[in-house]
């Protein structure tokens, strides 16, 4: 038998195959496609302190290998996620992991305080990609000690786990890990979209409204796992990872695997092929099994132990 299971944060998850945020809802709309009680965890979609829009269109492109999105966290807000879409997920078996945001430390913590009285929901994770309107729109993911002091205002109000989504649009990501450390979070999340643009040359101008967007999909597998394999290598037994970026299939979700990750997020390939996460975790266990791996465990971080 193999034993799929892992335990992050105290917190026993089925299996290490999560669906990323963004991508998937709020967990109820798949339910027309699939049991997503299969899934070791369902990360929301953003969830802020008051609805937003979102940001004008066009604001989905494609890519060669991927897309740029710039859908501005468009969302109902927390107070009609508990009252309106919470009653739906209650029922599924499965952990729920609100990604939340903000524009300041306080909307921040007051999500979060929010979501602390509804036990589905298990953990947070920080979309810190965000600009911090009280510091001159400076993103809170772009300055450690903003970021530092996100995080220590966060875990000092609340008592369920926190992980942080860092942003690969930085210098060396290692930084931002260590001060997450520092600052007391439970998990890091690797990686978020990174920036880019599309220029349409028949209108001569940007593709996307905001003219920029967040690049996702198979795109950035590779620097995802070179981003995930550095942190591991440096805070590998301080924290956990939990990997995201470019995973399509069981091989990509293997790859992060291998580099650190102690569970990972599939994102954008839900859009191609709604049925990836449970094609990624059926590879995954047939994988285990031709290689006669038991446990999952022993596959997190092995190719740093094989060099």
């Amino acid at each position: 038998m193999t034993n799929l299971s892992v335990k992050l944060f105290d917190i026993k998850f089925k299996n290490p195959v999560w669906v990323a945020s963004g991508t998937f809802g709020y967990g109820v709309e798949a339910q027309e496609i699939f049991d997503v009680s299969k899934l070791g965890a369902v990360v929301t979609k953003g969830i802020s302190l008051k609805p937003r829009l979102g940001n004008e269109t066009p604001r989905i492109v494609e890519t060669p290998c991927g897309m740029l999105n710039s859908i501005g966290l468009q969302n109902p807000g927390v107070e009609k996620f508990l009252t309106e879409i919470y009653p739906k997920i209650e029922h599924l078996d499965t952990h729920f992991i609100a990604n939340v945001f903000g524009e300041s430390e306080e909307e921040y913590v007051e999500v979060c305080i929010a979501l602390e009285d509804a036990p589905k929901v298990v953990a947070y994770e920080l979309n810190v990609s965000c600009p911090n309107v009280k510091k001159g729109g400076i993103v809170f993911g772009h300055d450690p000690v903003v970021l530092g002091s996100l995080v220590e205002s966060i875990k000092k109000r609340i008592k369920k786990p926190l992980l942080v989504k860092l942003s690969p649009n930085v210098t060396d990501v290692r930084e931002f890990a260590k001060v997450c450390i520092e600052s007391g979070a439970d998990g890091l999340v690797l990686i978020n979209t990174l920036l880019g643009m599309k220029i349409n040359i028949r209108k001569k101008k940007p593709d996307l409204a905001t003219k920029t967007g967040g690049l996702s999909g198979p795109a950035i597998l590779p620097i995802a796992v070179r981003m995930i394999y550095q942190v591991y290598e440096a805070f590998g037994d301080q924290i956990p990872i939990i990997g995201v970026g470019g995973i399509s299939t069981w091989e990509d979700a293997l790859e992060h695997v291998m580099a650190g990750a102690s569970a990972i997020q599939v994102g954008t390939a839900n859009f191609f092929d709604p049925l990836a996460p449970i094609k990624v975790l059926e590879g995954i266990e047939r994988y285990m099994k031709e290689e006669g791996i038991q446990d999952f465990s022993e596959l997190i971080g092995v190719a740093h132990r094989s060099e």
